[in-house]
């Protein structure tokens, strides 16, 4: 890249993982990517100028994702205690312009930008009227959600924090489960059940159940519902049907005609297993509105850095 070139940085901050990358104009550089885990590093800002060391870039401007509520250019990591506001992001990156999203807010300034293999069609639905809205539905460390709007003015791109939402019970089943999940409370959270720490827990309460308690990591509860082992598979299908329901609910929340799009970690190990464990009875289980359901497409965003691309995007739409 010319040594002329307007360079930003951009930033994905997860609740395990930081993505940090230089971008021109809307794209990021796809060479310029580092991956840092959080558990090795003291804050935010020391990843930062960890980046800006390595790379000896000079930003113009700088915008960061962030994976927890953002409010009045001030920000928290949901999963750990890392915080961040505009003035520490400026003398962290020594960037002119600097900005700070919620990370789903960065995934739904992206679904424009992304390359079509950059999506996998799960339920391709009916096609979406002009300005359609789209549900960018998150799941890893966490569980969250965005809604994208597009109107005259532009993208709209409306943060929340869903995951922390009541989980749906509609039996003493789902109730133990609550329980479970939240520690003895009758109430838990969405995102105690659907996360990597979630399908952990869901794990730890069918065998707790069977009367034989175990414990297993996320990437080992897949690789044992892949050979076929009875718990592990039982585990993935309660995931997969209650990421049915929660995603049903949010569409007719939302109605979003221009798409639901699965993104994460865990959202893209799960995704191949959706056809086949119950996803669409469950998403469509909402009585007198089945049939609107079908309306809505389905798919998974497969790359792993769109928030980066995100945040290129709303640097260069704040710049034109």
């Amino acid at each position: 890249m010319p040594a002329s070139a307007a360079l930003s940085l951009v930033a994905d901050i997860g609740g395990t993982y930081s993505r940090v990358a230089l971008a021109e104009g809307g794209r990021v550089v796809e060479a310029s990517i580092r991956l840092y885990r959080n558990a090795d590093e003291a804050g935010l800002q020391d990843v930062l100028r960890k980046y800006l060391a390595e790379t000896g870039a000079r930003p113009e401007a700088a915008c960061v994702a962030l994976a927890g509520p953002v409010r009045g250019g001030a920000g928290r990591l949901t999963n750990r205690d890392w915080e961040i506001d505009l003035p520490g992001l400026s003398r962290s990156t020594g960037a002119p312009r600097v900005d700070l999203l919620n990370d789903l807010e960065a995934q739904g300034h992206a679904l424009a930008a992304l390359p079509a293999d950059a999506l996998r069609e799960l339920h391709p639905g009916l096609p979406a009227p002009p300005g359609a809205g789209r549900l960018v539905l998150e799941m890893g460390t966490g569980f969250n959600i965005a809604t994208v709007h597009t109107g005259p003015g532009g993208v709209c791109v409306a943060a929340s924090e869903s995951g922390h939402a009541s989980l749906p019970c509609f039996s003493e089943s789902d109730l133990d489960l609550a329980r479970h999940l939240s520690g003895g409370a009758p109430r838990a959270s969405v995102e105690e059940a659907l996360s990597g720490p979630g399908l952990e827990r869901l794990h730890g309460w069918l065998t707790t159940r069977a009367g034989t308690p175990h414990a297993a990591s996320g990437p080992e509860i897949m690789e044992g519902a892949a050979a076929g082992e009875p718990a592990a598979l039982e585990t993935l299908r309660l995931f997969v049907r209650l990421l049915g329901t929660v995603a049903g609910d949010l569409a007719l929340i939302t109605l979003p005609f221009g798409g639901i799009y699965l993104t994460g970690g865990v959202g893209r190990a799960v995704a191949p297993h959706l056809p086949g464990y119950g996803f669409a009875e469950a998403f469509a289980d909402k009585g007198r509105f089945a049939d609107l359901m079908a309306a809505f497409p389905i798919r998974v965003i497969e790359d792993d850095a769109a928030a980066l691309t995100g945040c290129a995007v709303y640097l260069a739409e704040g710049a034109a």
